[in-house]
């Protein structure tokens, strides 16, 4: 069955060092309609893939990879054997989860030889799923769920924008005075309280106030 058209279109890296066996999941998971798959031979290949690079203290690891080797193609799901030369498929997963950058992508783990302790180490360890091979196409329809799950726990730690990063809001209409107003309150600056004492002290000593008026007045002699 097809994926919509509507639906997140997803990336897998395939790792295993039988040429067969990558044949068969590339072609297993494109009959899903996965839209793009990868495959490497070793573990250390998909490191290199996938950008992969020590951290800072323990960045003199000569199996360390430049970040700028990271590809630009986005990898939504690992899927690796489990027995490989040099570096397997359980080394490989945890890789993976110990790098800050890689751990939220899902890893599954494939294997000819169905051991438990190995197994539940694998799962203990962050694997999503353990598929004994051959794999068959009701094991890849399982990977969708995954991707799913984890593109949407990336957008949820992503961090929301900074309140510094928002711009500062427009004061209200209400508030804002017209440039008239503002023009005339700076032309007429506000009389001081010594001013105003001084005009009523001035008015009370005047002389036409204090003498009293008598011009209506008719004296009268006794």
């Amino acid at each position: 069955m097809g994926m919509a058209a509507s639906d997140p279109q997803f990336h897998v890296l395939a790792v295993d060092d039988s040429l067969i066996d990558r044949k068969l999941i590339e072609r297993l998971l494109k009959t899903s309609s996965y839209i793009a798959v990868t495959t490497v031979d070793s573990g250390s290949k998909a490191l290199e893939y996938l950008g992969w690079h020590e951290d800072d203290e323990r960045n003199t690891n000569e199996n360390s990879v430049s970040p700028q080797n990271h590809q630009e193609v986005e990898v939504n799901l690992v899927i690796t054997d489990y027995c490989m030369p040099g570096m397997t498929g359980y080394d490989l997963l945890k890789k993976i989860k110990e790098s800050s950058s890689l751990r939220n992508i899902p890893v599954v783990i494939m294997s000819s030889e169905n051991v438990p302790s190995r197994i539940n180490r694998c799962l203990e360890e962050g694997a999503e799923e353990f598929f004994l091979k051959p794999v068959r196409l009701s094991d890849v329809n399982k990977l969708k769920s995954h991707m799913v799950k984890a593109k949407k726990q990336e957008k949820q730690e992503s961090p929301p924008l900074s309140p510094q990063s928002q711009p500062p809001l427009p004061p209200p209409q209400s508030q804002q005075q017209p440039p008239e107003l503002i023009l005339v309150q700076q032309q007429q600056p506000p009389q001081s309280s010594n001013n105003k004492r001084k005009g009523m002290d001035e008015e009370l000593s005047s002389p036409d106030r204090t003498r009293p008026r008598y011009n209506d007045l008719t004296v009268v002699s006794s």
